[in-house]
């Protein structure tokens, strides 16, 4: 009995010791790798799907504000939209202020080297003198107060512009709604960066060669040498002063040359 016995446990010992748990193993980690490779494609097809419906809808609300011959200045059908007649070309010194009639600017005398607007998102508040130049080029300007718009929001308005041209992006410091579009003569304010007029405006007048800005062809590359795009003219949140340039340009000095276009 007592051989018997012990025969039992060495078979089950033995029985036992066959289990392939290497193969097991092997399988289980398979199976883990591919079930994280399948949920990293999915949640890749899911993001890039969403882009795409994104874009299809913006494209869908947009078309209508795509400028023609027939329609030059479709922003004049956006809700809120305001709309100034500026008069080009009145460029001041880098040491002067100008005395702005709105909060950001849009139009009016501004600095004689523009901000780079070749798809910019400036990290820290440029300039506004700086920045007025280049709307006078066709370029829209998105400012945003840093204390009202989130991350989120921030990387919805950053998707519009990083990489595209005639655009750029910066914090406002004070600005009285969370979101404010410039191009020249026309500002939009907005409290949400999801507003769909945000894109209506932008596709009415970036770059519209209908008579809307001033300088059809001006450049939205930096000056060089004159305008450092990591390291632009900082923004002065003080008020301008008695001696800053009027709106009707006394002060102001004439355009000339490369650097007055």
């Amino acid at each position: 009995m007592a051989n018997k016995k012990n025969k039992t446990v060495r078979g089950a010992a033995v029985h036992q010791r066959s289990i392939p748990w290497m193969l097991i193993s092997a399988v289980t980690v398979v199976v883990v790798f591919a079930a994280v490779i399948f949920g990293y494609a999915y949640s890749r097809w899911s993001a890039q799907e969403s882009v795409r419906q994104a874009q299809a809808e913006a494209e869908k609300v947009t078309a209508p504000f795509r400028p023609s011959p027939q329609n030059p200045d479709p922003s004049k059908t956006i809700p809120g939209v305001t709309i100034v007649n500026y008069p080009g070309q009145m460029h001041v010194r880098p040491d002067q202020r100008v005395a702005y009639d709105h909060t950001p600017p849009f139009g009016g005398p501004h600095d004689g080297i523009w901000a780079d607007c070749t798809g910019v998102v400036y990290p820290e508040p440029v300039r506004t003198e700086n920045m007025v130049h280049s709307l006078e080029h066709g370029a829209v300007w998105i400012a945003y107060n840093p204390e009202r718009v989130d991350e989120a929001g921030l990387e919805r308005l950053k998707a519009r512009v990083e990489g595209k041209p005639y655009t750029m992006m910066s914090p406002y410091p004070g600005l009285d709604t969370p979101i404010s579009l410039q191009s020249w003569g026309h500002q939009l304010k907005v409290d949400t960066a999801d507003d769909p007029r945000i894109d209506q405006f932008i596709t009415a007048l970036r770059l519209n060669n209908n008579g809307v800005y001033p300088e059809i062809g001006g450049s939205c590359q930096a000056f060089p040498g004159a305008f450092n795009t990591n390291d632009p003219p900082k923004f002065d949140p003080t008020p301008p002063g008695p001696g800053a340039v009027t709106m009707d340009g006394r002060g102001a000095t004439p355009a000339t040359g490369q650097m007055g276009q």
